[in-house]
């Protein structure tokens, strides 16, 4: 392979345990990379996180493709469990092995290399922008935003982008994510009051209350799905009143929910239904209902056109396999990116992100280089 090797950036990414919010090195390496390509750099950096800018090509060009992407990696969790060492990028019979190497060192890598290879070779008439972030695997409250912010302020803008995410389930080229469903998580805690189980009218007993709560918000359907999103889903992911004592009705009870929802809501009316939800239990059982809503994000799609068209022929041509337009999968920074431009996400096959011996074919690397590089070829023709 020519230019820039997408496998070594990835390796000398992967040894870097940046594992959020640490860096430990990983934006330094794209950096020096970017800034002997001539790209122009600047640091977002915000509450501990560093965040990397790079613009090739003229500030403020009405045609600027942008890359989106992070450095920073899950927990390894268990080492012991790993056959191979999670930050040594080792490769075997093919496949590269390491935290980050699926999610997502190797697509940062892929863009990188595309980028840098592009504008020494064929100078385009426009700008090349890469965006990086270390906080997207937290709460990613000072990454993509803060850039975006920077951007902002600065007078920065992509005219379209593509966040490199992996995004296809089992095959290289099958998926291109066009939009995400929003999450929003609530947090309720049902007061009552506390007695001796052998004398429950003395007590008013949260438990009843909140398992008829978490029933009803769980057999309820959301909406039937839209054009492009399935149905909405509400899970009830934990119930816990941590009494241990079988003699004793305890004064109060917690659960969480999650609900993935698409573009038929929004989190304030989600987070309004659930408050009407929690009053009507509040006067059947007489309780106490305390409630918390955190939106991690908004539903989003950019409808099927000329970006998705864009990156479904280069995907096509480089795999002869026709992309399926997806809004799948949980959320990612493109939910702040949308605000910005329009954006779609494409990336490697994602089957062992966040597991152990996290791992990627060396070969689709590659490939997926070779897809961005045809299309910033085919954008700025």
């Amino acid at each position: 392979m020519s230019g820039i090797d997408p496998v070594a950036l990835t390796a000398d990414l992967v040894r870097c345990p940046s594992v959020t919010p640490a860096d430990a090195g990983a934006l330094d390496v794209l950096a020096k990379l970017l800034d002997d390509a001539g790209f122009e750099l600047a640091w977002a950096d915000r509450g501990g996180i560093r965040n990397l800018f790079a613009r090739w090509g003229a500030k403020g060009h009405a045609k600027t493709f942008g890359f989106n992407g992070h450095t920073d990696v899950v927990p390894v969790g268990d080492e012991a469990a790993w056959t191979m060492p999670p930050f040594g990028a080792e490769i075997k019979d093919g496949v590269m092995y390491g935290r980050g190497t699926t999610d997502m060192k190797s697509g940062v890598a892929a863009f990188a290399a595309a980028a840098v290879d592009f504008v020494k070779d064929t100078p385009p008439d426009g700008a090349v922008i890469i965006a990086i972030t270390g906080d997207e695997e937290g709460d990613a409250i000072d990454g993509t935003t803060a850039l975006l912010e920077y951007m902002d302020k600065n007078d920065e803008a992509m005219s379209v982008c593509i966040v490199g995410e992996p995004t296809c389930p089992n095959e290289m080229g099958e998926m291109i994510k066009i939009g995400r469903r929003g999450s929003l998580t609530a947090f309720f805690k049902v007061i009552g009051k506390q007695g001796h189980s052998a004398y429950p009218h003395r007590a008013n007993n949260p438990l009843p209350a909140m398992a008829r709560f978490m029933d009803q918000l769980a057999s309820h359907e959301l909406d039937a799905g839209t054009d492009h999103f399935d149905a909405s889903t509400l899970a009830v992911v934990t119930i816990d009143t941590g009494n241990p004592a079988t003699n004793v009705i305890p004064a109060d009870c917690t659960a969480t929910v999650n609900i993935r929802f698409n573009d038929t809501h929004s989190g304030a009316g989600l987070s309004d239904w659930l408050q009407v939800e929690a009053d009507k239990i509040i006067a059947q059982f007489g309780v106490e209902i305390e409630l918390k809503v955190k939106i991690s994000g908004e539903s989003f799609v950019t409808p099927p056109g000329p970006l998705s068209a864009l990156v479904s022929a280069a995907v096509q041509a480089e795999t002869n396999v026709v992309p399926q337009l997806s809004t799948t999968g949980g959320t990612s920074d493109a939910r702040f990116v949308k605000n910005h431009c329009p954006v779609v996400e494409f990336g490697l096959v994602g089957q062992s992100m966040h597991q152990v011996d996290e791992h990627i074919h060396v070969a689709h690397i590659h490939q997926l280089k070779t897809i961005y590089s045809r299309i910033l070829c085919d954008y700025f023709a």
